[in-house]
């Protein structure tokens, strides 16, 4: 069938100068996920996050600790408490009450010398950090109580100066250090010179299941469009994430002022996010709406908790991202929902949606502009408003079946678990090597 999807990798991707590979899934041979060698027992994972109030880091700790749980495994996650602190006790880990997120340096100091302590007492085989302040307390802890230290980048970091530069650097000081993308492991080595061999890339998962178009009621995306205010054959363009200055909503209102210009009429678009007390972006942004006479066309709404209906209520998800960020759950949630997807060349890898020239049209599963070019956001939009219907049906097919079948939760699974197991020393390897062997 034309346009059929593929599990084959981009060749963008296949072609990297770096010995890490697409990591093959384990199989037994029955097809069952096969599990990490374990002769060793169980691990004591110390989990240092910044907070738990929903951001990629924040939702990260809750996997690695369901991950760790689910194996027989044990996961403290030190972290300031959060929204999220329900769900990492609800998956089985243990929640240590610190604030890691702090960048002053007596702070910092103390909550070294109280995660050294819980190393110890806790007798923990790794300490791995998922944040910058997180990771300079935690590398001292490690150093300190003697345990491997481990990073994980969610995205990339703005370096205005030597200090920044310096300040960031901890997050490539990790004995392993995992990166979520493709892109991401580049700037990583790329920046701080960080040799591939201990580079991993471990994407995020999401679940497929719930995020189905099929197991979604016409009467949830009803209500979804009657929560936004449209009508059934009103245009959605949906921007979920955050409301912060590096997502690039400013970027999206100004190609929506594009489309009024266009003459486009019955469409709307709606961010979905919360501002995180990021109040002077949230108003510099009602003022943008303001100048160019939007406001009409552009919705502001509070996190829904109804994803999966927001999603299939969509015409297109977007992501106009202006710095580096890695792997956003948003965009593998939307294409798994089989939505077009448009992405900024910072928003999303290759390996994450497949877009020319690393795939042939037949392949898309969404398109990619420049960074900050509303223009260009514009005429994407544009272009898949103006595709035949079975052209952006195709589209959405290729993207759900391609984040099936790469980002799915038992395979992340089973790769983080090698991972931790090389980095406590219960078999030879670095983490790139660990990623590649079958």
């Amino acid at each position: 069938m034309p346009g059929a999807p593929t599990s084959e990798m981009p060749a963008a991707v296949r072609h990297r100068p770096s010995p890490m590979q697409d990591a093959v899934r384990p199989d037994s041979g029955d097809g069952v996920i096969a599990s990490p060698d374990t002769a060793r027992g169980p691990l004591t994972i110390l989990i240092v996050v910044p907070s738990l109030d929903g951001g990629a880091t924040d939702a990260g700790a809750v996997e690695l600790a369901r991950i760790l749980r689910e194996t027989g495994h044990r996961p403290i996650v030190a972290s300031r408490a959060g929204r999220l602190v329900a769900d990492i006790t609800v998956a089985g880990g243990e929640f240590v009450r610190l604030d890691v997120a702090s960048i002053n340096p007596l702070t910092i100091l103390r909550n070294a010398a109280t995660l050294a302590q819980i190393a110890r007492e806790r007798r923990c085989d790794v300490i791995h950090a998922l944040g910058r302040a997180a990771a300079w307390s935690s590398w001292l802890a490690a150093r300190v109580a003697r345990v491997p230290f481990i990073t994980s980048w969610y995205k990339g970091f703005r370096e205005q100066n030597l200090f920044k530069h310096y300040y960031n650097g901890i997050m490539a000081r990790g004995d392993h250090v995992v990166a979520v993308s493709e892109q991401l492991a580049h700037l990583i080595h790329d920046r701080y010179d960080t040799p591939w061999e201990r580079i991993a890339v471990l994407p995020v998962s999401i679940d497929p299941e719930y995020f189905d178009p099929a197991n979604v009621a016409r009467e949830r995306i009803e209500s979804m469009r009657r929560t936004w205010g449209v009508r059934r054959d009103t245009k959605v363009i949906l921007v979920p994430g955050r409301i912060l200055r590096r997502k690039g909503h400013d970027v999206v209102v100004r190609a929506i002022k594009r489309l009024k210009e266009t003459g486009l009429k019955n469409f709307l678009c709606v961010f979905i996010g919360e501002d995180s007390g990021h109040t002077r972006y949230t108003g510099e942004l009602w003022d943008l709406v303001l100048a160019t006479e939007t406001m009409d066309v552009i919705r502001m709404s509070a996190p829904v908790a109804d994803m999966p209906a927001a999603y299939a209520a969509a015409a297109a998800v977007v992501s106009a991202a202006v710095q580096p960020e890695g792997l956003q759950r948003t965009i593998l949630e939307a294409q798994a929902m089989a939505r077009p997807v448009i992405v900024s060349d910072l928003g999303a890898g290759p390996e994450v949606v497949l877009t020319p020239p690393a795939v042939p049209e037949s392949r898309i599963t969404g398109l990619r502009f420049p960074a900050s070019d509303d223009a260009a956001l514009a005429a994407s939009l544009l272009r898949v408003f103006s595709m035949p219907e079975p052209t952006r049906r195709a589209m959405g097919a290729r993207g759900r079946h391609w984040v099936v079948d790469h980002f799915n939760a038992p395979v992340v699974a089973a790769q983080t678990l090698r991972l931790y197991e090389a980095a406590a020393g219960s078999r030879p390897g670095s983490a790139g090597q660990i990623m590649n062997e079958n």
